[in-house]
């Protein structure tokens, strides 16, 4: 008999090139039914994206870069003009559908420029170049989160309590995730971490993602509603939150989940040190402040009448639903990079772990 496989054994975001698809755990029906779906249009990957189906920053990139991949395949042109001509029409209708999270315009960015670099080559040879570097792009995803979860495991000790917010998971990534990194790596090592779920409304990625990726790994999880927090924490049961983002300002404002700032703010109440747990490819250095982050506003039914089986709100009653919230940097005790912890005052640590980057970078070359 077939060993049942484990939720952590699926590949979160992956390309098959044969079928010109785009292949991704639809998470929207986790953690009931593990269903593995391809995606070969714009429009299939852009309802993907926007659907929730891959979700996380990270994961949104890695399936931007191939979903850019496979529909330039598709692009029937010799010269390079009306090439590029389509290719960025595929890419801003990619690029709208979400508006928060930076690693889907960094990874669409990142393609075109390599396009713009190649413009010597021949069609062709751009499309080889583009699947290489969407590989590449997820090759990166799984290294960058390894580093991140060292960085992270320096900041806790063996046994500590840890409080976690929406999914910053290995569904969220390619491997490892980012939050959950310092969780992984410690479970390897036999840290034995106590860690605290919320189940993170109205989409509930907590209860759904989290819980169920840790406790499939064997991880001691706990789920506990959003209206919890305080609790665990002033009973002393955490000794570090670890959450991830999907837009850190340049002054390290982070924008992450809803009800991120709410943990925050508890968090420091009670003297408990909150990471943003942050791949560089997240960071934006353009945006000088979180008031600058444009926050994606989602649908009413998703608080109003998704989960349940009727209604629970009346009808006609105003919802205001925001995707994310912004953290201040003053409730921020450390962004953890791949690159170390950058701690305040972020627009001179921030500076530094890029200069770190790009000091790698030219070691490399």
């Amino acid at each position: 008999m077939e060993e049942k496989k484990n939720i952590l054994s699926y590949e979160t975001v992956a390309l098959d090139d044969k079928e010109s698809a785009v292949v991704i755990i639809d998470q929207t029906k986790l953690p009931g039914t593990t269903e593995i779906i391809q995606l070969k249009t714009a429009q299939e990957i852009w309802d993907a994206i926007y659907l929730l189906k891959v979700r996380g920053a990270p994961a949104i990139g890695v399936a931007a870069a191939f979903g850019i991949y496979v529909l330039a395949k598709h692009i029937d042109a010799k010269d390079y003009e009306t090439f590029m001509e389509e290719f960025r029409k595929q890419k801003e209708y990619l690029n709208s559908a979400r508006p928060t999270a930076v690693n889907l315009s960094w990874a669409l960015n990142r393609m075109e420029a390599l396009c713009e670099a190649n413009k010597d080559k021949s069609v062709e040879e751009i499309k080889a170049l583009l699947k290489a570097e969407a590989e590449e792009i997820k090759e990166e995803d799984i290294r960058v989160c390894r580093k991140i979860g060292e960085y992270g495991l320096s900041l806790v000790k063996p046994g500590d309590g840890i409080l976690t917010h929406c999914n910053a998971g290995q569904l969220a990534t390619c491997k490892y995730g980012t939050a959950t990194a310092p969780i992984y790596l410690g479970q390897e090592q036999g840290y034995n971490f106590r860690v605290f779920a919320d189940e993170t409304r109205p989409l509930l990625q907590g209860a759904r993602l989290t819980a169920y990726e840790l406790h499939s790994a064997g991880v001691d999880v706990t789920l506990i509603c959003d209206n919890m927090s305080a609790t665990v924490m002033k009973n002393g049961w955490v000794n570090a939150v670890f959450v991830g983002c999907d837009r850190v300002a340049a002054n390290g404002d982070a924008a992450n989940k809803i009800g991120t700032s709410v943990v925050a703010a508890v968090a420091n109440r009670y003297h408990v040190p909150v990471y943003i747990c942050a791949p560089t490819s997240t960071i934006d250095m353009n945006t000088p402040t979180g008031n600058e982050i444009h926050i994606e506003q989602r649908p009413a039914e998703e608080v109003t009448e998704m989960w349940y089986k009727e209604r629970m709100a009346p009808e006609g009653v105003k919802v205001f639903n925001p995707a994310f919230d912004v953290t201040d940097n003053d409730l921020i005790a450390g962004i953890v990079t791949e690159y170390g912890v950058a701690r305040a005052p972020y627009t001179e640590s921030l500076k530094e772990i890029f200069r770190r980057k790009e000091e790698a970078a030219g070691k490399v070359e």
